[in-house]
């Protein structure tokens, strides 16, 4: 066994550590603000891909928004399945924005895509 065994092992694990926590410190809430607005526009850009589907919409007054929904099978399970929704598709979203103001990030908890709604976290739905 080589001595460079010891330090690519030691390598690997804080490279793991690293990506670990970063994935970690993405999911949750606690990024995005406590308040829901509603966001509406078309869809520009559509990705089934994991860690979460997104999309990016097209407003007419703020330009464009990335729109985080719920892991794939939370997202699936909303009815939200790849081919329901298409680019150039009317969208209204109901979520949390980012805190920071100049980031024009969404964690959506419903999506209304062409009057079809999917409730991708209706126990975080808040309504007045």
């Amino acid at each position: 066994m080589d001595g460079a065994f010891p330090t690519r092992v030691i390598a690997v694990s804080l490279i793991s550590v690293m990506f670990g926590a970063s994935a970690y410190a993405h999911h949750g809430w606690s990024w995005a603000e406590a308040d829901q607005i509603e966001l509406k526009g078309t869809i520009r850009e559509i990705s089934m891909a994991p860690p979460h589907p997104t999309l990016h919409v097209a407003t007419q007054t703020d330009g464009v928004w990335l729109i985080e929904l719920g892991n794939p099978g939370r997202t699936e399970q909303s009815g939200f399945v790849e081919g329901v929704a298409k680019i150039g598709d009317p969208i209204v979203a109901l979520g949390n924005r980012s805190l920071d103001p100049a980031e024009k990030k969404m964690k959506a908890v419903r999506i209304t895509v062409s009057g079809k709604v999917y409730d991708i976290y209706p126990e975080r739905i808040r309504t007045n």
